[in-house]
């Protein structure tokens, strides 16, 4: 009796040019490695397991935090929240209309092109830079924060959406298109149920991410809990800093469960 197995076909063969250039690519960065590790000082990693006094006394005073001052490092973590958000929902102001206009599928070239030019320019200024900006306009405080987070975040999130959008099934869309509809209601009907949870997705990602990069922004006046942070990183008390830390995680995760139960529920 003859086998009656499916005959499996043997896997596909990759050319020799694709080899050759995946050797290349993969090649090249290890090489990049190589080379920049002297640059990169990457040879003083012994020294994170050398015996020494200073690690000594930072990891003794590390492992007791104080939290003495919690009061504060709550309220502070508090302004870095609502910072992070602020700055969150103002870049979602800036991200979906250049979102859309940066998405091949829905924009001509010669609008499709600047726009993302513009989103280079918006999420490649450092975070500090522009901060820095806004606290000669604006003054010292929370607000110079909310601007430098939302101007970064919008580029970041500008790109994110329109890779989405360019990753869309047109079918709904030419339906929509099919009922006479006017091109702001293909978009409507026809873009946004798509990309909606994936965007909601990438805005909390980066809620999260935000909430971590307004403590930096504390260096150059702009509040928060980076404040109290750095005073006490400067001040050697790390048994202080270990408490901020520990407020700073408390705070990052319950965002990250938060996020979690919203991305379930659209989904």
């Amino acid at each position: 009796m003859a086998d009656a197995r499916p005959t499996i076909p043997p896997p596909p063969r990759r050319s020799f040019g694709d080899r050759a250039i995946d050797i290349v690519i993969w090649g090249g960065l290890a090489l990049l490695l190589v080379v920049g590790a002297k640059s990169a000082q990457v040879g003083k990693i012994s020294e994170l397991f050398a015996a020494n006094d200073n690690m000594r006394t930072f990891g003794a005073e590390f492992i007791r935090p104080n939290f003495s001052e919690f009061r504060v490092y709550g309220a502070e973590m508090w302004r870095t929240i609502q910072m992070a958000l602020w700055g969150t929902a103002l870049a979602l102001v800036i991200a979906i209309p250049l979102g859309l206009a940066g998405a091949r599928n829905l924009t001509p070239p010669w609008v499709q092109q600047p726009v993302r030019r513009i989103l280079d320019v918006l999420r490649s200024v450092p975070d500090l830079v522009v901060g820095a900006i806004f606290i000669v306009a604006v003054g010292p405080g929370a607000f110079a924060g909310v601007m430098a987070l939302a101007i970064n975040t919008g580029g970041v999130l500008g790109k994110l959406f329109s890779e989405a959008v360019e990753s869309i099934d047109h079918a709904p869309v030419e339906g929509v298109r099919a009922t006479g509809a006017a091109p702001l209601h293909e978009i409507v009907w026809g873009v946004l149920p798509q990309v909606a949870p994936l965007w909601t997705s990438y805005a909390l990602y980066r809620f999260e991410a935000n909430a971590r990069s307004a403590t930096v922004l504390s260096l150059i006046g702009a509040g928060g809990i980076g404040q109290p942070l750095f005073d006490s990183i400067n001040s050697f008390a790390f048994d202080q800093t270990s408490a901020i830390v520990i407020v700073i995680v408390v705070a990052v995760s319950a965002i990250d469960l938060l996020s979690q139960i919203i991305r379930s529920r659209l989904l």
